[in-house]
């Protein structure tokens, strides 16, 4: 946002609570990594130069390259500087900071939309030995007390973070809900350069088919680690992952799990296949040539009957990671620019507040929007709409300047 900005000419301030790059470095686990391929990293001006543009950045790598971004735009950037309080002041904003207040006529915010983690209502029901981590706070298997572990959630942090442990030796249990998943390669190609080229990151939600869902959607699971692979949770059963369906209950001695692990892995094979078939059609609209691939089957189907779930009394838990998705907070924003469950009514980022906008949301505008490939056109639409209202705000300042000199 600061870079349209000064392009246009606009000095903009940069307000930053912890550190640039703090919640990639500091809310995610050690092999993370990214689930989209390196090329697609284009942030506006500042493309991904590096020696492998088919591979994912790791955690450090991602830190890197945004810490650079910030160097290269040069903006007037605070951190460690807190925004308590955001409230109407005349025309413009008053920020409430933890270094004093600021006035502002225009106020982008860019602080996305995952502020705190949910967990299950009955999680204070777990015994205190048992240790309780949010998907942001799990760093690896070595720091986790010996013993099982329950994942739950299987969107993509909840089925990356329980591979890691699996990966690592750890006895893991997964509870798995109703997260899609996606290919990894298909056709030759990684499956995001046939989205990319079919315009899925591009197309407006206006255009989706369920604009109204689709903002509170899971991401689909897959794995930018080992060069970028499918996550087959399937797969990983055969193996001795422990899956269960979505958790239902906790008492102090059980833990309980609906009856659904079939139909969640029956839904997430299904989007799956809906990918492939999309990019088959799309192969043969345009005529192109690409390898063919053989149909995809289920190597593993969940036995008949309910899930026994956890016994704690002869086996506890080492520790549960909750991986259940977050909740945004704007509770510091005190102007009336939210829907009834708390979300900003906007337009392409811009609300109904002249002056206070929005980027960086799930679907603000397009798939890209919450990511690297698509945030930048957002910051560049906004900054056209700012310097617009700006330049209107000038030149009325000149018409009343000039009605003063004819009027004296």
């Amino acid at each position: 946002m600061a870079h349209a900005l000064q392009k246009r000419g606009i000095r903009p301030l940069v307000l930053e609570k912890n550190r640039v790059g703090y919640a990639w470095d500091q809310q995610r686990w050690d092999s993370f990594c990214l689930v989209t391929p390196n090329w697609q990293c284009h942030l506006p001006d500042f493309p991904y130069e590096g020696s492998d543009p088919e591979g994912f950045m790791v955690k450090s790598e991602i830190v890197s390259y945004l810490q650079r971004f910030a160097g290269f735009v040069g903006a007037e950037l605070r951190e460690g500087v807190a925004v308590q309080r955001l409230v109407h002041n005349g025309p413009g904003y008053q920020l409430i900071t933890t270094e004093g207040e600021i006035l502002a006529d225009h106020v982008v915010v860019a602080t996305g939309g995952y502020h705190i983690p949910r967990r299950h209502v009955e999680s204070p029901r777990l015994a205190a030995s048992t240790l309780q981590l949010d998907a942001r706070d799990y760093r690896n298997a070595a720091s986790l007390p010996e013993g099982p572990v329950l994942v739950v959630g299987s969107g993509q942090s909840g089925s990356q973070i329980a591979e890691d442990l699996f990966l690592d030796g750890r006895d893991v249990h997964l509870s798995v809900g109703s997260a899609p998943r996606s290919p990894r390669r298909y056709r030759g190609k990684d499956v995001v350069d046939w989205l990319d080229r079919m315009g899925y990151y591009s197309m407006p939600i206006a255009d989706h088919p369920d604009p109204r869902a689709v903002r509170s959607k899971t991401n689909h699971y897959l794995t930018g680690r080992d060069g970028g692979r499918e996550i087959d949770l399937r797969a990983r059963a055969l193996e001795g992952m422990h899956l269960h369906g979505r958790l239902q209950s906790i008492t102090a001695e059980r833990i309980s799990f609906h009856d659904d692990l079939a139909v969640n892995l029956d839904q997430a094979d299904a989007v799956y296949c809906r990918i492939r078939s999309s990019i088959d059609s799309w192969i043969a609209k345009e005529g192109l040539e690409a390898i063919e691939e053989t149909p995809y089957s289920p190597c593993w189907q969940p036995g008949p009957g309910q899930d026994p779930g956890l016994d704690l009394s002869s086996r506890p838990l080492a520790a549960v990671i909750w991986c259940t998705g977050y909740r945004s907070d704007f509770s510091w924003i005190d102007v009336p620019v939210f829907d009834g469950s708390g979300q900003p009514a906007h337009d392409r980022g811009m609300t109904h507040s002249p002056g206070l906008y929005f980027l960086g949301l799930p679907w603000l505008h397009t798939w890209g929007s919450g990511r690297f490939c698509g945030v930048g056109n957002d910051a560049d639409y906004l900054a056209s709409m700012i310097s617009q209202r700006l330049q209107r705000r000038d030149a009325s300042q000149e018409r009343l300047e000039c009605t003063a000199m004819l009027g004296s």
